[in-house]
């Protein structure tokens, strides 16, 4: 009995110290504490050890109890790893939310913004523009990139290239991000976007995946008013069952920076040149995307109005992109007249 009275009193002594410093641990990591350093990154390199990096914190003021936190992570959170990557702390800021930070291994990033409609071609020029990389690359050397059908052969085995597989939309890219990765990860929000029930719309209205797409493509280009792009579609298909040529001007658009020759104006060379793209020459569509098409132009691709029109004109009445369509030759010559003179009067 004495024994066990002798054998209790270390037993508590020691029950209580280690209270008393499991107290003091989570005290000094859930207090949060002031620093300075709220406007500045703190890089963590890959690689460097828990250690380093609370001395690194240590120097910036961000952690202000590396003791009481390195023994946190030794006998309370054990196997956790702190990420590399750039980090900005708020102030004030306790050691836990500071390791929790450390655990998502956020990189720094910047917004990219992909307009709808634009070519691989004024994607390449910004992403050369805003993501500088070591060694440099050149336009060039994207547009060689985006000639890379390996992305895209699981949906579009027939592609000759990336063009209308560029998803348009709002990026964050982490700062250094190689062209490569950033062109990967579009042709990916391309596939998250594209609906596995659109495959079978498309088998409906007769038309591959990539028709759709060079469709969407040129509706994009043709309209920017949501409302009426089923219209537009109407017309593409219409002509296309009619035998009739597209005749759209965008396509000698894409044929000029396709030659690297586009300066603003479609000239009368444009207009003539014989190529698989020119819309005013060959029957049908042309072999691929002419841009990057956003979504509400993949829907109405995949579901065009029922209509007869077979032809459209800008609509300089309500001058908000908007279009005149028409059914009939006399029509069209009607409201092509009004839009010249409205035209002349612009120049």
């Amino acid at each position: 009995m004495k024994f066990a009275r002798r054998l209790l009193k270390p037993l508590l002594l020691m029950a209580l110290a280690f209270s008393a410093f499991a107290y003091w641990v989570y005290e000094e990591v859930h207090t949060p504490v002031e620093h300075d350093s709220t406007a500045s990154y703190i890089t963590i390199d890959q690689g460097v050890g828990s250690n380093r990096i609370l001395q690194i914190l240590g120097q910036h003021q961000v952690i202000q109890a590396p003791l009481a936190t390195k023994l946190y992570l030794r006998f309370f959170d054990q196997g956790t790893k702190l990420q590399a990557g750039d980090y900005l702390f708020p102030s004030p800021i306790s050691p836990l939310e500071v390791l929790s930070k450390l655990k998502d291994g956020k990189k720094r990033t910047k917004t990219l913004t992909i307009p709808e409609g634009w070519t691989r071609y004024e994607i390449a020029k910004r992403l050369v523009a805003q993501f500088p990389v070591e060694p440099p690359v050149t336009e060039k050397e994207v547009l060689a990139m985006m000639d890379d059908v390996s992305l895209i052969k699981d949906i579009a085995p027939k592609a000759k290239n990336l063009e209308g597989y560029l998803y348009p939309t709002t990026y964050e890219v982490e700062l250094g991000a190689h062209p490569r990765s950033i062109i990967t990860k579009m042709v990916n929000q391309f596939k998250s976007v594209w609906q596995p029930e659109w495959d079978e719309q498309a088998r409906k209205i007769g038309k591959t995946r990539h028709e759709i797409v060079t469709i969407a493509s040129l509706i994009e280009n043709e309209s920017k008013v949501d409302i009426e792009r089923a219209l537009v579609a109407s017309v593409i298909n219409n002509r296309l069952d009619q035998g009739i040529r597209l005749g759209i001007d965008a396509t000698n658009v894409y044929i000029a920076k396709l030659l690297n020759r586009w300066d603003g104006i479609i000239h009368k060379s444009d207009v003539e040149v014989d190529h698989p793209y020119n819309t005013r020459k060959i029957y049908g569509l042309p072999p691929g995307p002419i841009s990057s098409a956003s979504k509400s132009a993949f829907e109405a691709a995949l579901k065009p109005a029922k209509t007869d029109f077979i032809y459209y004109v800008l609509n300089v009445e309500k001058g908000d992109g908007s279009h005149h369509f028409y059914a009939t030759a006399a029509g069209f010559a009607s409201g092509k007249a009004a839009y010249q003179k409205w035209l002349a009067k612009q120049r």
